[in-house]
């Protein structure tokens, strides 16, 4: 967070000068730019590299966006990286292992991915109603995955 785009340039290469006095290497991929409303984008150069300006990104697991709702994107995001999961774990879920085992692989691997900072999510009633049709879904799902072992 910068007041302007000149303070946030001279932070930006003063951090990675003395990152590299001290043998560290700033990751210029994974380093990005957002403005907000207020600022006009123009390119921010560190070192010789211009950074991406973008609307979003993923920061400790939950995207980021300035001005806009995270809440619809962010859920949907936790459910598709959810099923993912429940993907590579297909396996087990269709194996003979007893369905104790089953419910608690799902519970410790599947649901904690897609609930992940989800104490942080702001509820309407529409949607409350997304989450329940989502658990309906998830337990009917869940359901039809262990019945076709």
């Amino acid at each position: 967070m910068a007041e302007s785009l000149e303070d946030l340039s001279t932070m930006l290469n003063d951090l990675n000068s003395v990152s590299q006095r001290i043998s560290l290497k700033m990751n210029m991929d994974k380093t990005k730019i957002m403005f907000n409303v207020h600022v006009t984008p123009m390119p921010v150069i560190v070192g010789s590299t211009m950074l991406e300006v973008v609307d979003e990104y993923v920061y400790l697991g939950q995207i980021v966006r300035l001005g806009k709702s995270n809440f619809d994107r962010e859920v949907n995001r936790r459910i598709q990286l959810g099923w993912a999961a429940f993907g590579k774990l297909r396996q087990i879920f269709s194996s003979g292992i007893p369905q104790s085992l089953k419910t608690k692989v799902y519970n410790q691997c599947v649901l904690p991915v897609m609930t992940y900072e989800a104490e942080t999510w702001s509820f309407t009633a529409g949607r409350m109603r997304t989450l329940k049709v989502l658990c309906v879904i998830d337990s009917e799902m869940w359901i039809s995955a262990v019945k076709s072992e």
